[in-house]
């Protein structure tokens, strides 16, 4: 399964026995963000000589260990992703994507572009969920899959950093991936038999963040001809924010490599040094060691991202929308019903009690869920999983339900209304909604998550394996789940075909917004409006 890109040969793997695909997996596609390439915008990849191996996943992107992260040392998916908790993971060598199509000979397919999700500071592109083959064969269309530098690798707005080329003083290195990612895509995409003139790009919770800033960057035109950002919106920080974190975290990588003892101490040292020291001296550090720093200041919380840098993404985001400043291109939009049961770890911030909502530390819980035997559930009760405080799960105010509900409308639906209002108001027959309300998984699973954020993925990939919604998959719930999904991959597909995501199969029409197509065990539940 050779073919010829920009850079040189690749040799995937025909799996049409299998899957009824072809793919090829780790191509590059910037050189490695190594060195002098730290903080900097992605460098084209150097061409190779002679045929390169393309049938395992790249490195993921170096990242601290979390629920959604790699296992140590990029083994598969398993109870070994725990062991990254809280820890280094991934690498830094790690700008590849995955390519899949499916078997036979077509050209000029569709192409869709996935952007992984995970608060822009983990995520990896390996993840069993997004697995493009069944989307690629059902959807007859070409999936392509990235990895982007994540966190304080991939977000990073230091002065000491600039060096007066635009594009690398925004801090924007994880966007300007994506953007070198469509860029491979423009040029290479249709030796894998993908037609580089409709090309839809997807994205899910931090990576549906990312695709709303792709919408509004003016350095993606002629990139992307079709959107579906699925559970999250303009969602950007100001570069005053991002430079107060930046300057924080200076400080404690300072600390810990003990330069200084305290944050005036510090600053005193950091007085000393040029900007251009102090960039030397940043990308000398170990990633691990900068990952490490990160990890133990927890009270820097996440790397602010995308930044409002005034290049790469308009100063005022929000304003930008509103008044037309962005791709005119059609949107499929999309939430769960119950996003806010995933970050049941903020109840504690919200009711002022400190407690978690989820009564296992996240290393218990992964592994609870990830032996969780669908089709023998035994045992396993809400309170196992619920903390106290938050049951019963329906008590008002501040049970698991009313909190939930809350996170799921501050966090997510809230925010995305005005948006699509914005949008439609200029293309209202190019914005789509949907809502995703499947909540058959067994006990406790349908009380504790629900329709959760994410669940939508592996019925829009239509992956059932082994994955973090392992649990979800029983055989009692097959028939309606694989029929949803179904469904599911035909709106994609028809949405990536024509930019207008209904089908015969819906047995429903799907209006544009502010109508909305809620998804359910049968895919025929039309609404027509947010409740």
């Amino acid at each position: 399964m050779v073919r010829q890109t920009l850079a040189g040969k690749v040799d995937g793997v025909d799996d049409s026995a299998a899957s009824g695909t072809h793919f090829w997996k780790g191509i590059p596609f910037a050189q490695p963000p190594v060195g002098p390439l730290r903080w900097a915008p992605p460098v084209d990849s150097v061409a190779w000589d002679g045929v390169r191996a393309a049938q395992q996943f790249g490195q993921s992107c170096a990242q601290g260990g979390r629920f959604y992260s790699p296992a140590p040392d990029n083994a598969p998916y398993s109870l070994a992703v725990r062991e990254g908790f809280g820890k280094p993971v991934g690498d830094e060598d790690c700008l590849t994507l995955n390519v899949w199509r499916p078997a036979g000979a077509d050209a000029n397919l569709p192409v869709l572009v996935f952007i992984h999700g995970g608060s822009n500071i983990s995520g990896y592109s390996a993840d069993p969920v997004y697995d493009g083959a069944a989307l690629a064969k059902r959807a007859n269309a070409v999936v392509v899959t990235l990895n982007y530098r994540v966190g304080i690798l991939g977000w990073l707005d230091l002065p000491q950093l600039k060096a007066g080329e635009v594009q690398g003083d925004s801090g924007n290195f994880a966007l300007l991936d994506q953007l070198q990612a469509l860029k491979f895509v423009k040029g290479n995409i249709g030796a894998f038999g993908g037609d580089a003139g409709n090309v839809t790009v997807m994205g899910q919770s931090a990576g549906a963040v990312n695709v709303w800033a792709l919408l509004l960057s003016p350095l993606s035109e002629g990139l992307m001809h079709k959107a579906v950002p699925l559970s999250g919106g303009v969602a950007n920080a100001s570069r005053s924010t991002a430079q107060t974190y930046s300057k924080a975290l200076l400080d404690a990588i300072v600390i810990a490599d003990g330069k200084a003892t305290d944050t005036a101490t510090a600053q005193s040292w950091l007085a000393t040094q040029t900007n251009a020291q102090i960039s030397a001296y940043l990308r000398a550090k170990p990633a691990a060691m900068l990952l490490t720093v990160m990890l133990a200041n927890p009270q820097l919380g996440n790397a602010p991202a995308p930044i409002e840098d005034g290049t790469v993404l308009p100063v005022n985001a929000v304003a930008a929308l509103a008044a037309g400043q962005h791709s005119k291109i059609p949107l499929m939009v999309g939430n769960t019903k119950d996003e806010g049961t995933l970050f049941a770890g903020l109840f504690g911030a919200v009711t002022g009690s400190g407690v978690s909502g989820f009564k296992p530390n996240d290393y218990d819980r992964f592994g609870l869920q990830f032996n969780f035997d669908p089709d023998a559930p035994g045992s396993l009760t809400e309170a196992d999983l619920i903390s106290a405080p938050y049951l019963p799960v329906d008590a008002v105010p501040f049970g698991w339900n009313a909190l939930s509900a809350f996170a799921t409308h501050s966090i997510f639906t809230g925010p995305i209304v005005p948006q699509l209002n914005s949008l439609s108001a200029q293309q209202q027959a190019q914005t789509w909604y949907y809502r995703f309300d499947w909540n058959e998984a067994p006990a406790p699973f349908a009380t504790v998550y629900g329709a959760t954020h994410a669940l939508d993925m592996p019925f829009l990939f239509g992956n059932f394996g082994v994955n973090v919604f392992s649990f979800a998959y029983s055989t009692a719930n097959a028939p309606g789940r694989e029929a949803l999904s179904a469904a599911m991959m035909d709106s994609l597909a028809a949405f990536a075909r024509t930019g207008n995501p209904n089908h015969a199969g819906l047995g429903v029409t799907w209006p544009s917004w502010p109508g909305r197509l809620v998804f359910d065990a049968t895919p025929t539940q039309l609404q027509n409006s947010l409740p």
